[in-house]
This record gives structure tokens, sequence and C-alpha cells, in this order.
């Protein structure tokens, strides 16, 4: 029997293959907020980007909070069923999603890493992570 991480039961080779492939086609936003949230900036805590969760794939992660980011552009509006499904399904395996407009991280980065670092902070008064 092998000792798999969460996560890696979760993720399939098929997603772990189309995550690079995203992570490779960023939008701006992503970009910028990637370039904010990697090598531990917030608070000590660490994210991944563009990673598998059984069939979804997420745009950033803070495992030891289990904490969701997710930015969203025009496109959202238009697949509300379909977001609706992914959340309850992301929750039922223990993960809290945080939704930000693309033109959220673009315009008002400072905001953004506020809401954040609030969440995490709150996360972490509630137990939910040790110690980053």
């Amino acid at each position: 029997m092998t000792n798999k991480s969460h996560l890696q039961e979760l993720s399939s080779k098929v997603g772990v293959s189309f995550a690079r492939q995203l992570r490779s086609q960023s939008t701006d936003a992503e970009r910028l907020l990637w370039s904010k949230l990697r090598s531990r900036q917030v608070d000590g805590w660490k994210f991944r980007r563009q990673v598998p969760l059984g069939r979804y794939i997420v745009d950033f992660l803070c495992e030891d909070a289990r904490l969701i980011v997710e930015l969203d552009g025009g496109q959202h509006s238009e697949a509300l069923a379909y977001d609706a499904n992914r959340t309850e399904w992301l929750n039922e395996n223990g993960y809290r999603l945080v939704r930000f407009w693309n033109n959220e991280a673009l315009n008002n980065m400072e905001g953004v890493l506020q809401s954040l670092t609030l969440t995490l902070t709150l996360s972490q008064g509630r137990g939910d992570k040790a110690v980053p």
C-alpha cells in the first residue's frame, strides 16, 4: 500500500498535464497574483498554482489552510451551475473557496492581499493549520 497525500489522491495524471498547460497560459491577473503569493510572501503561507483536485483544477491553493483562491473573468457569469457544483464538491472535500474578479487583482491587489491575509488569519484561529 502506498502512502499518498490527500492531494495525490484527488489529482489525476490528466489533471496534472492540463494544469501544467494552464500554468504556461496564465492570464495577466493570474501572473500578477502569483507574483504576490509565491515564495511564502503572504505571512509565510505556501501557495501553489493550477493545482488538480479531483476532476477540477484550482487557480491557487494554500494546502495548509485548505484555502482555494480563484480569479474569475467574465466567462464565469455564464457558468454559474458548473461553478456551484465545483464549489460544492471542493467544500465537501474540506476546502474553502475565495473568489476575486480579474479586475480586482489587476486594479486593487492590495485589497485582494488584505482579504486573503484576513481569511488566512481567521483560519489559523480556527485551528485549520499549523503555524507556517
